[in-house]
């Protein structure tokens, strides 16, 4: 029974892993917007001004966010501080997950405050998207980064259940 527990804590060690390596990248990847955007442009073949003719949406919408980032960059570089601020808290809330690494089981609750927080990514996604004018197929990618963070979450919790059933 011992060595079915241990596997399965390392089972959770490994997702767990995975969660904070998501969420680190999640906020490291906040601070240089403007850059991001410039290569993100680059990478989609995104004209610096619209063409005469037609051109796909996402290219329309990486255009308006960089040009947005550059702008507001320009003029008010103390915006730039919210998503500073964004970043950092992605930053502390992987920390967090620094409990159930340890000891998975007296830390669950960490586990499953992780769930709500990844449940509550799709109502804002979908209520505060429309309102700030963010387009239906962004919102959507918006949205899988909750459906996707709360797989590992999930697998954890199972197996600690499991680690608590067999005690």
């Amino acid at each position: 029974m011992a060595t079915t527990s241990a596997r399965q804590v390392r089972k959770i060690r490994i997702w767990l892993v995975l969660f904070v390596i998501g969420l680190v990248l999640s906020g490291i990847t906040a601070f240089p917007l403007e850059r991001e955007t410039a290569i993100l442009n680059q990478m989609f073949h995104v004209a610096p001004a619209a063409p005469s003719t037609g051109e796909p949406a996402l290219n329309v919408w990486l255009r308006r966010v960089h040009e947005g980032i550059v702008r507001t960059n320009q003029s008010y570089p103390f915006m730039a501080y919210g998503t500073d601020w964004l970043a950092f808290a992605h930053l502390v809330i992987a920390i967090a997950f620094i409990g159930p690494l340890i000891d998975p089981v007296r830390n669950k609750w960490v586990l499953q405050f992780g769930i709500i927080a990844c449940a509550g990514v799709i109502p804002l996604a979908l209520i505060a998207g429309p309102i700030r004018g963010i387009p239906p197929y962004w919102r959507l990618i918006d949205c899988s980064f909750g459906i996707l963070g709360v797989i590992p979450l999930l697998i954890c919790l199972r197996h600690v259940r499991q680690i608590e059933g067999a005690a």
